[in-house]
């Protein structure tokens, strides 16, 4: 039994353990590759498009009348 790397844009990473399963995976859009040489790939810049959660109370609404 052998591991087969695979990586995926949404998903993240994962290991196959089977040739059926790695096949299985290529045809949903994973991507071989392997572990020991990097790719040009993971030296893109990891962007952070998550939105800033703001702590504490809500601002207070000042009603004249």
């Amino acid at each position: 039994m052998y591991e087969i790397y695979l990586k995926h844009p949404r998903h993240g990473t994962k290991v196959a353990i089977s040739e059926m399963e790695a096949s299985a995976d290529e045809e949903n859009g994973w991507v071989r590759y392997n572990p020991v040489t990097p790719s040009n790939d993971d030296a893109a810049p990891v962007v952070n498009e998550l939105e800033v959660r703001r702590r504490g109370r809500p601002p207070t609404k000042h009603v004249q009348g």
